[in-house]
């Protein structure tokens, strides 16, 4: 129909028709193949990529040293030409930018920390290396931490120089000259240089020092933290040389004008005069106590009394002070075999010499009783008991009374007895080694003291 209205009869469509008609209707539109589009999107990828690194190059040079803030250049004049260095700077950084960006960012972060190191006033060499792993640092320092050997039993101490060892004075106890015996098990001697009994430290010198003998460096308790890992090394129990153990700064303490470093490292009797280290294998104390009837509750004297000492500077008495009670050194010393043997015997010969004074004063009654019914004269000298006059010729200047005959032999029968008892007890100390003072002292304690017991 036309716009007008006016209607037209349909034309029927000829064959010609129909194929010039076929001639203007499109074709269906056909894709390109995947491998063709895959190619274009990578080539454009490659190409962002290139073109951006080639505009951010520079800028990770110059710009990786932003993290730590720059110093103030120094102001130029308006119109002055940039300096020749300056000038040249961006061509030098575009020569030596890598074209690989993990590289670019490694020497970036080189030169920024070159930069700061130098601006430290230091080299990249010194800077601080990473921290020594607990193993590496036991395995550098156990060989200067020895055993100490006196009349008082075994300790522990420690190397500061190679001819200068730092312990307790209650380990070296009251000898001039000491044992000293190596990790590695080889021994040397020490004499008693220096010591300072109110902070109970004793410094020795080596008879033979090896220029090569490891040592360990003095810190300060400045510098120690409570909380801060520790490190003791030492021979608990005087035989288990060059124990490790670990523990934390429990607390410091002051008591007696002496610095304390309280831990609950491992400490035992035997670990007296080693060192108490921090993490970075510094010396910060000396094992010095323990808390009476506590575990966990050990003490070391600071290291900074020690370098007093070292120095030959005065230290201060102890203060007056009832916190002092609640620490008790540690038994240095434990003893070695020999010493334990001794000191067993010495126990011994005690029990049967107060075993013997308790006869002996038994003794003194019937003596007194014989002496007012039975004796008529008198005892001359002075004795401990006084029936030993019956060993002393001249003492005895009178007469037994008539009927007093079996008396006076029942007081001589225990009278002897007492003595082959105490001449046996003595005979049985001396081949145990228990000191002759020992002995003396104890004969003393126990009025027993008396020269005419072999008569």
């Amino acid at each position: 129909m036309c716009r007008c209205g006016h209607a037209f009869d349909p034309v029927e469509e000829t064959p010609a028709a129909a194929n010039v008609s076929s001639l203007y209707e499109p074709e269906p539109r056909k894709s390109p193949p995947m491998f063709v589009v895959a190619a274009l999107l990578g080539a454009a990828l490659i190409g962002s990529l290139y073109w951006s690194n080639r505009s951010d190059a520079p800028r990770a040079r110059v710009e990786a040293p932003a993290s730590r803030p720059a110093a103030p250049e120094t102001p130029q004049p308006r119109h002055a030409a940039p300096s020749p260095a300056r000038a040249a700077e961006p061509a030098a950084v575009a020569e030596e930018t890598p074209s690989d960006p993990a590289a670019r960012v490694a020497a970036a972060l080189a030169a920024s920390r070159a930069k700061q190191a130098a601006a430290d006033g230091a080299s990249p060499a010194a800077a601080p290396a990473a921290a020594m792993s607990l193993e590496d640092l036991v395995t550098r320092l156990s060989p200067a931490v020895v055993l100490i050997q006196s009349s008082a039993g075994r300790g522990s101490g420690f190397f500061v120089a190679p001819d200068t060892i730092l312990t307790n004075v209650h380990v070296v106890g009251s000898d001039s000259s000491l044992t000293i015996r190596r990790a590695d098990g080889s021994t040397t001697t020490a004499r008693v240089d220096a010591s300072a009994p109110a902070f109970d430290i004793a410094v020795l010198r080596v008879s033979n020092p090896n220029a090569d003998q490891a040592t360990i460096r003095m810190g300060s308790v400045a510098t120690t933290r409570v909380g801060e890992d520790v490190i003791a090394i030492g021979t608990p129990l005087g035989f288990l040389q060059n124990t490790v153990s670990r523990g934390i700064v429990s607390a410091l303490r002051e008591a007696d004008g002496s610095t304390l470093i309280q831990t609950d490292a491992a400490i035992n009797p035997g670990n007296s005069g080693g060192p108490l280290l921090d993490r970075t294998g510094t010396a910060i104390g000396i094992i010095r106590a323990g808390y009476n009837g506590r575990d966990g509750l050990s003490f070391a004297v600071a290291i900074d009394h020690a370098k007093a000492v070292l120095d030959g500077r005065l230290t201060p008495a102890p203060a007056a002070s009832g916190a002092s009670q609640q620490y008790h050194v540690l038994a240095p010393t434990v003893a070695s075999p020999a010493d334990q043997q001794r000191n067993d015997a010495t126990k011994e010969y005690e029990r049967l010499i107060a075993q013997f004074a308790r006869r002996a004063n038994a003794l003194d009654d019937e003596w007194r009783t014989f002496m007012h019914s039975c004796y008529e004269g008198k005892i001359a000298g002075a004795f401990d008991h006084q029936w030993f006059a019956l060993w002393e010729p001249k003492a005895m200047q009178g007469a037994v009374s008539p009927g007093c005959g079996a008396i006076f032999s029942g007081i001589r029968r225990e009278a002897q007895d007492i003595q082959q008892g105490v001449i046996a007890a003595e005979e049985l100390a001396r081949r145990n080694d228990v000191y002759p003072g020992s002995r003396r002292e104890l004969l003393r304690r126990y009025r027993l003291d008396y020269a005419g017991w072999d008569r």
